[in-house]
């Protein structure tokens, strides 16, 4: 089994608050993302995994790379790492919780401890570039 657990996020703010989703069972939030299937391309994968979650298509052309972070994956042994490559994208529909989402929320910086380790990496930088109020 590989240490790395290779995720993508797609990220989403509204007047400074970032969209974020909870699992059934789970007691964190998260990024709306997941991971690849064997063979998926970012663009793939991300696209799949947020209709999945959050019944809403995101716009292939709008696709824009953000960055990628690593920090210890929550909820696993120690050394198990997620690396999280994040994506900005424009969406049609409307964003509800569907399949395992049990609860979705937008979130300030100061909600930050409840997201996973990886995901608080993300809302520092975020912060940094003014972007997360």
């Amino acid at each position: 089994m590989s240490n790395l657990i290779d995720k993508l996020a797609w990220l989403e703010i509204v007047d400074g608050k970032i969209l974020v989703a909870r699992s059934v069972g789970k007691d964190a939030f998260y990024i709306p993302g997941g991971k690849r299937e064997p063979g998926e391309a970012d663009d793939e994968a991300l696209l799949r995994e947020i209709e999945e979650e959050l019944t809403i298509s995101l716009l292939p052309p709008s696709l824009e790379y953000f960055g990628t972070f690593t920090a210890q994956a929550h909820g696993k042994p120690a050394g198990i790492m997620v690396q999280m490559t994040c994506y900005w994208a424009k969406y049609t529909g409307e964003i509800q919780p569907a399949s395992e989402i049990e609860e979705i929320r937008w979130v300030n910086y100061k909600d930050k401890q409840l997201v996973s380790h990886v995901d608080r990496l993300i809302f520092d930088d975020l912060r940094n570039k003014g972007l997360l109020n």
